[in-house]
């Protein structure tokens, strides 16, 4: 059954597909990465925080890098794992950074690992 992205039922849904797929083998580029992500949408704000390539609910405090975009653009980059998309979107200022940019730039850089892509997959097939 799919879900709306970024709904409750969706990050219940993410949560599992989390918890049952094991080592994800996340590079050490990915895990160095903390980034506060803020998905605006006309239905309000959605709150993230990443870290180690995966995302929860929630901003968190300390944390250098926030990244804020449209709720469509965050689907496309971290649903649809469209990187063109994301630094396409970059380029034209629909992607807003505050803070420590190297990190996030680094990270772009590196391929997921095959556990990762494998989750990123199954997430795209839940999401509505």
């Amino acid at each position: 059954m799919a879900h709306a992205f970024l709904s409750p039922e969706w990050f219940a849904e993410v949560d599992a597909l989390v918890a049952s797929a094991g080592d994800l083998q996340i590079p050490a580029a990915m895990k160095a990465v903390e980034v506060n992500v803020t998905v605006t949408s006309p239905a309000g704000d959605t709150r993230l925080f990443m870290k180690d390539g995966l995302f929860q609910q929630g901003h968190q405090p300390g944390v250098e890098t926030t990244l804020t975009l449209a709720a469509d653009l965050a689907r496309k980059i971290f649903v649809d794992a469209d990187v063109g998309a994301g630094v396409q979107a970059f380029l034209a200022g629909e992607i807003k950074v505050d803070g420590d940019l190297a990190k996030l730039v680094a990270m772009q850089t590196v391929e997921p690992s095959e556990p990762q892509k494998q989750l990123t997959r199954k997430i795209a097939a839940i999401t509505a």
